[in-house]
């Protein structure tokens, strides 16, 4: 069954360990040929998103369309988001990398944010998308985060899912929150947590300043872990009663046997990021749509490779585009 047993990644030389491998690709890679065109999507409950779309031009073929997910507290301008999108156009798809609530350069408007289940604004996002009457065929892709809701959107609700959904492709995907939130906190892991951390606090700060008096700011600094931070905001700004109700709810890892497409689910066995409980190899062999390929390097949203394109984004292209997923 879909266990992929060959991988054909191999990473430079110079990147010879999983951190190596998540960071230089994160700091250092620029990805100049991508133009943006935004959108504001404004949402029911009165908050909004806003939509990078890449579109082809007039005089190309167009062979459906690609939603992009990003990573916790990315958005669509990551480079890891724009080789991909550069990668999709050049396959001949329209690309749509779409920006969570609080990211892409604004706060949002409601007290709530984004979080790693929350799948309706996928859904939201991508009726949005085919609604234009222009894209037959749809495919989903995600990195990290992005991934997991991805999943867990594909795998909650099969008959949710539009049909013209064909396929989908995420990379470095935490499918058991609640083993990586423990992992993520390991010491060599620091240098990530501390990063994230920083970024989610100024978001919370923002937050308090928009909506005074609806945001508890004490002892924010005190918070060391995720799990800390999910107790007292992501947790109960989103309806949870706890950060392990949260885990919980938002794994999508509960939710890949109950995924109807093709779905790629690509994790490195070095990334640095991801526990053993986050490559579901028993799901996937008994899964006639879920195909697991977990290449020996790569790092956490790395597969860099000498030429212009990564690995991450040929594979991805290979399998949304083959005629029988390999």
């Amino acid at each position: 069954m879909p266990l992929v047993a060959e991988t054909h990644y191999q990473s430079p030389f110079y990147l010879f360990n999983g951190h190596l491998q998540t960071i230089v690709p994160s700091l250092w890679r620029t990805v100049p040929d991508v133009a943006y065109q935004r959108e504001r999507l404004e949402l029911p409950d009165g908050d909004f998103l806003n939509l990078d779309w890449s579109r082809l031009p007039e005089h190309r073929p167009i062979n459906g369309l690609a939603i992009v997910s990003h990573g916790l507290e990315g958005d669509a301008s990551r480079p890891y988001m724009r080789g991909m999108v550069r990668a999709l156009n050049r396959a001949g798809l329209d690309a749509l990398a779409w920006n969570y609530r609080s990211c892409g350069g604004e706060m949002n408007r409601l007290l709530r944010s984004y979080h790693l289940g929350d799948t309706e604004d996928l859904d939201l996002v991508l009726r949005h998308a085919l609604a234009t009457g222009r894209y037959q065929r749809a495919y989903l892709l995600g990195f990290s985060a992005g991934g997991n809701v991805t999943l867990k959107y594909l795998g909650e609700d099969a008959a949710r899912v539009p049909a013209e959904v064909q396929r989908a492709a995420v990379f470095s995907v935490p499918t058991d929150l609640q083993a990586s939130s423990v992992h993520i906190g390991r010491l060599q892991n620091q240098v990530y947590l501390r990063r994230f951390l920083k970024s989610l606090r100024e978001k919370v700060r923002a937050k308090a300043e928009l909506l005074p008096g609806q945001v508890d700011l004490e002892g924010i600094e005190e918070l060391r872990d995720f799990q800390q931070f999910d107790d007292k905001y992501t947790a109960p700004m989103h309806g949870f009663d706890s950060a392990d109700a949260y885990y919980q709810y938002a794994s999508s890892g509960r939710y890949l046997s109950g995924i109807k497409v093709p779905t790629l689910l690509v994790n490195a066995q070095n990334d640095p990021f991801l526990p053993a409980s986050c490559y579901p190899r028993e799901v996937a062999a008994s899964s006639p749509f879920v195909f697991l390929e977990t290449p020996p390097e790569g790092g956490h949203v790395g597969f860099a490779e000498s030429s212009g394109e990564y690995y991450s984004e040929r594979r991805a292209v290979a399998f949304l585009t083959a005629a029988v997923p390999a």
